[in-house]
């Protein structure tokens, strides 16, 4: 595939439906300045929205409408484009979604079901959906389509005059992280950060393979898929410059970190890259430019709720 001109062909298609999010240099969150990007104020609060909007925009839409499983991000990301572009949509999460993000995609008014368990139980049901309505399964993360529109949030960032050597983003089922490697082919260095108690693609590049690892923790209703995509694997193969993992208490100590100096509010997965720099997971070498993606805010409870 080539997956520059799939990327560059999904901007075009999404431009006029999400946020171009903005940057901002730190100088506090660690030794040496820091580029941050801020994709958690994109709409519903995460990357998601992307790779939600290039899927329905890149074809015809059956009259069932869209069926989405999620642990919550891609849900409210798939019931908002949706809705915006007139389809019907129907989504299942786990009960490990937790309230603000159950709330959040009642907001969109899609049809929401909340399933028992974790997020392997919603993409069984939301299968079973597909199969007897005929609607549009859309994946989470392991679809070229997907892929392609998170692919926009490093193409966008790269216009917008990006200097890092090396950028770290948090990795959950893998289609952000997925997305930048098949933009930037190995162009910067980029570091993948999962909490230690979800090594979905650590384990994969392990073993070779994608294998089902028990994932939980601060940051599993984000980052907690059970498999590591194909797609994401593939790209890893080919272009990842590490994997790494970070704690609980990393995490929670980054966006504690983020709020304290910059006033900025993100959900635990959205610090997770963050925190493999302030805890020394990750050490740049002397003179190492570094980048940091803040991939969601949809934190629990909400504050405004």
């Amino acid at each position: 595939m080539d997956w520059k001109a799939e990327i560059a062909t999904a901007a075009e298609r999404i431009d006029a439906h999400v946020q171009r999010t903005p940057l901002m240099q730190s100088a506090v969150l660690w030794d040496h300045p820091v580029e941050l990007k801020l994709e958690h104020m994109q709409h519903t609060g995460s990357f998601k929205a992307r790779g939600a909007f290039n899927t329905l925009l890149s074809g015809d839409v059956p009259a069932a409408g869209v069926v989405a499983a999620s642990g919550g991000n891609h849900g409210a990301a798939v019931a908002y484009a949706a809705t915006r572009l007139g389809h019907r949509a129907q989504i299942f999460v786990p009960e490990i979604a937790g309230p603000a993000k159950i709330a959040l995609i009642e907001r969109t008014g899609a049809a929401l079901t909340v399933v028992p368990g974790e997020y392997a139980n919603a993409l069984e049901q939301a299968r079973a959906y597909e199969a007897e309505t005929g609607a549009m399964q859309i994946h989470a993360y392991d679809a070229p389509a997907t892929v392609a529109g998170q692919g926009t949030m490093m193409r966008e960032w790269e216009q917008q005059g990006l200097k890092a050597d090396t950028v770290l983003i948090a990795v959950g089922g893998g289609g952000l992280i997925a997305g930048a490697l098949a933009w930037l082919q190995g162009a910067r260095r980029i570091v993948a950060v999962e909490p230690d108690s979800a090594r979905t693609l650590a384990a994969a590049l392990d073993a070779g393979a994608p294998v089902d690892v028990e994932a939980s923790g601060v940051a599993a209703n984000a980052l907690g898929a059970r498999r590591i995509g194909d797609i994401c694997l593939g790209l890893a193969q080919q272009h990842l410059a590490r994997s790494l993992t970070v704690s609980d208490d990393a995490i929670t100590e980054a966006q504690h970190c983020l709020w304290q100096s910059h006033r900025l509010l993100v959900e635990p997965a959205g610090a997770t890259a963050l925190a493999a720099l302030r805890s020394g997971a990750y050490r740049p070498d002397p003179g190492e430019r570094v980048a940091v993606l803040l991939c969601g805010g949809n934190i629990a409870p909400d504050p405004f709720g």
